[in-house]
């Protein structure tokens, strides 16, 4: 089915009249098919659709806004381009419910590094449109969110935080803020810490499917 975004779907094995969705947000640099590969393991009765960011990165991988680095080798990221691809998804997210027989009101957001940073300004900038958040080794970049996202009902949104002790690419100490920042926005949240470096460990994912299953 052609949308505004390359994307890969397992069909739900248990169908309701309306089956919740589980969108897959991909890292820099990354592809639809790395967060898809665990699809199969996801509980049965949700759509599983895995994006790909609209920014090609050669050799193979693509990003959803660029990474520039200046003189001193300081890292920034192209917040206009993580804006753009932030309404890409919303959009996206429309179309998807307009192709599939998707309930509109179960939408999950499970995103890796650049990816999670994109939920999270996703379900802030619009929290009508998501229920759940699983943000993976990523963390909150407030300058990405729409303007006046702390006056929205936020009451709804739950999210579950996760980030590796040993992170290389994103510090922990970015990650740990987020927890008290989300709860002063009213926002539930589960965050959990790993041994890992930046990647989903065994535990992790076991934790964030029993987060799924009784949330």
């Amino acid at each position: 089915m052609s949308l505004s975004l390359y994307h890969l779907v397992r069909e739900p094995k248990q169908i309701l009249d309306k089956n919740p969705l589980l969108l897959l947000l991909h890292g820099y640099g990354s592809n639809e098919e790395d967060l898809f590969s665990f699809a199969s393991e996801l509980p049965d009765h949700y759509y599983v659709i895995s994006a790909r960011a609209p920014y090609p990165l050669p050799p193979y991988g693509n990003a959803w806004y660029a990474i520039n680095f200046d003189a001193d080798q300081n890292k920034f990221s192209d917040n206009e381009q993580a804006i753009t691809s932030r309404d890409a998804i919303v959009q996206f997210i429309d179309e998807v419910v307009a192709a599939y027989p998707i309930d509109a009101n179960a939408i999950t957001l499970i995103g890796f590094s650049q990816g999670s940073i994109l939920s999270y300004a996703v379900a802030l900038s619009y929290p009508e449109k998501i229920q759940k958040v699983i943000a993976l080794s990523g963390y909150l970049n407030t300058d990405i969110i729409a303007a006046g996202y702390q006056n929205k009902d936020l009451s709804s949104l739950k999210f579950f935080v996760s980030h590796g002790t040993a992170d290389q690419v994103i510090p922990i100490d970015w990650a740990r803020k987020t927890p008290d920042a989300l709860k002063a926005l009213g926002v539930a949240v589960t965050y959990k810490e790993y041994p890992s470096g930046h990647g989903v460990a065994p535990q992790n994912f076991y934790d964030l499917k029993h987060w799924l299953e009784t949330n």
